[in-house]
């Protein structure tokens, strides 16, 4: 009789394109979203938390800029066996299409405008690629009902704030700001409005927000007839005329237009005379400052002058720069200046539902890649004014603005400036010498943690004592809290500064180590005094809510 077969065992792995978190990068992250929370909802924003599943047909084809609505998402039908299969379902891909949702389902509740942020995980199919997974954190603030582009220059004036909030000093961002009716003007006066068109402005506009990547003569080969990468792939190109070229590479290229332009017209600044008043009073850094900021305020009325050239025949392109303009004014006024928020006409935002103004986030300051290649940080956050994307619900334009903030990559921001932690300290660890006395121990911890300190008892085999030592290590402990028998009967505890010790046994001589304790006898009522005590000289939390 054959034997029957044994079921493997599953492979103990995380699934291509996916990771666990522990520790530290949990509580980091947790952290991270607490303090960009609380700025939410110092601007008015309400709390919401959306369904993780929407239907396929909810989430339109407006995922990753192609016709298959269902690219790019985890779908499945519901039971598909059946006579009658169910639904296409998929889990978010973001966290605006399920917004879009909820408000078309649940506006005569709602208040108009409608100001919600919310936070939490989406899932997107795609190739996973370093430090590109499948499965990430957003946390997004939007106004829905909102026309006035003074909703798009508050998201802006917010996105500030939320860098700031969790630890990124200003001069280490910029917020960049353009509208994607500039562009559409651009595409008109090039000949490529209309449905008729819509496959070459796809590629166009596919194009254009690969500049980055690609380059100047990368996005031109797109624009005509196609690219031939590194690896002799070739991407069919949107098969432009040479003027149709032109007309879009002087949208692509505004950027270098607008500095050879402020080249050729020298570094001259002009100034109020009420402004030179203040220089003459201001240190060396402010009018350093100063001058910065002017030569910024006239990066971007040059950056208007050119764009208002490229689309003057378009009234789409016209209303678009109009646009921008009030939004620099609105920040203007409320301290937000050219120093954290300029124009750049390269941003144009992958998605295809944005409409009007569009922004970005980015981080200006370099690290090593994994190549030990120096770069550019680049993006952490963007959004834009989607007013179409309700209309797909109820019929009738809801004009809407928001942004997303990529968490994972703002923690990975703050790792590479060394503004974080590797490692959070553990709990202080109450070891256990006397099996039968565990109640004592508790009684020792509860005290601990009434007092506000992170602490537990160790809970594994305590025969060895020197694995207590190991485990707290292990966990990265400040303290660990020692009452053996003969502690026991003189009233007191012995508290073991480990984190003194572990720099002691680094470094120290005989003497140095004599003149330097680590280990201290107390009195068993001084438990959380002395322990707050050396978690103050360590510069840790030590419970004390009036520290």
């Amino acid at each position: 009789m054959a034997k029957p077969k044994k079921n493997p065992r599953p492979k103990a792995e995380t699934p291509k394109g996916f990771r666990d978190y522990f520790g530290a990068e949990v509580t980091q992250r947790a952290e991270m979203l607490r303090k960009i929370a609380e700025v939410y909802h110092r601007y008015g924003f309400d709390a919401l938390e959306s369904s993780g599943v929407e239907t396929v047909e909810a989430l339109g084809k407006f995922l990753p800029d192609v016709d298959r609505p269902n690219e790019g998402v985890f779908a499945w039908q519901e039971d598909a066996d059946a006579d009658k299969p169910g639904d296409w379902l998929a889990l978010r891909y973001d966290l605006t299409a399920p917004l879009a949702r909820v408000y078309a389902q649940h506006q005569n509740d709602l208040p108009k405008p409608y100001r919600r942020y919310a936070m939490g995980p989406v899932w997107r199919n795609e190739k996973p690629g370093p430090g590109r997974f499948r499965q990430f954190y957003q946390c997004d603030a939007d106004t829905v009902g909102a026309p006035s582009v003074a909703a798009d220059a508050e998201i802006c004036a917010m996105l500030c704030d939320c860098l700031e909030a969790v630890g990124i000093e200003r001069g280490d961002y910029v917020v960049r700001v353009n509208n994607r009716k500039v562009l559409n003007g651009v595409m008109e006066v090039a000949g490529l409005a209309g449905d008729d068109k819509a496959h070459e402005r796809g590629i166009v506009l596919r194009a254009i927000d690969k500049l980055d990547r690609l380059g100047v003569e990368g996005v031109r080969a797109l624009l005509g007839e196609g690219r031939k990468d590194e690896s002799g792939d070739f991407t069919e190109g949107a098969g432009l005329r040479e003027a149709q070229v032109e007309v879009v590479m002087g949208f692509v290229s505004a950027n270098q237009h607008v500095q050879s332009a402020l080249d050729e017209a020298g570094d001259a600044i002009s100034i109020t005379v009420r402004e030179m008043g203040k220089l003459m009073n201001a240190s060396a850094d402010q009018q350093t400052e100063f001058h910065d900021r002017t030569s910024q305020q006239k990066w971007n009325r040059a950056v208007l002058k050119h764009l208002s050239g490229l689309v003057e025949e378009s009234v789409s392109g016209v209303s678009g720069i109009e646009e921008i303009g009030e939004i620099l004014d609105l920040l203007e006024a409320q301290g937000y200046g050219p120093d954290r928020v300029v124009i750049d006409p390269s941003v144009v935002r992958g998605l295809g539902y944005y409409t009007g103004p569009v922004y970005e986030a980015e981080l200006t300051f370099e690290i090593q890649d994994e190549k030990g290649r120096t770069r550019n940080f680049g993006s952490v956050a963007g959004g834009g004014r989607y007013d179409d994307l309700v209309k797909r619900f109820t019929g009738q334009e809801v004009p809407a603005t928001g942004v997303s903030i990529g968490v994972d990559r703002l923690l990975a921001a703050l790792h590479a400036k060394g503004r974080m932690q590797a490692q959070e300290p553990g709990p202080v660890v109450v070891t256990v010498m006397d099996r039968d006395r565990m109640a004592d121990y508790q009684q020792m911890v509860a005290e601990l943690r009434q007092a506000g300190i992170r602490a537990e008892v160790y809970l594994g085999n305590p025969k060895n004592f020197g694995n207590q030592l190991k485990y707290a290590d292990k966990r990265g402990s400040p303290i660990a809290v020692i009452e053996g028998g003969d502690e026991k009967e003189k009233g007191v505890i012995q508290i073991k500064d480990l984190i003194l010790g572990a720099k002691i046994a680094e470094s120290a001589t005989l003497e140095e180590w004599k003149d330097r304790p680590s280990q201290f006898e107390v009195p068993r009522d001084q438990l959380v005094e002395k322990t707050r005590e050396i978690l103050r000289q360590h510069g840790l939390p030590d419970g004390d809510a009036d520290q």
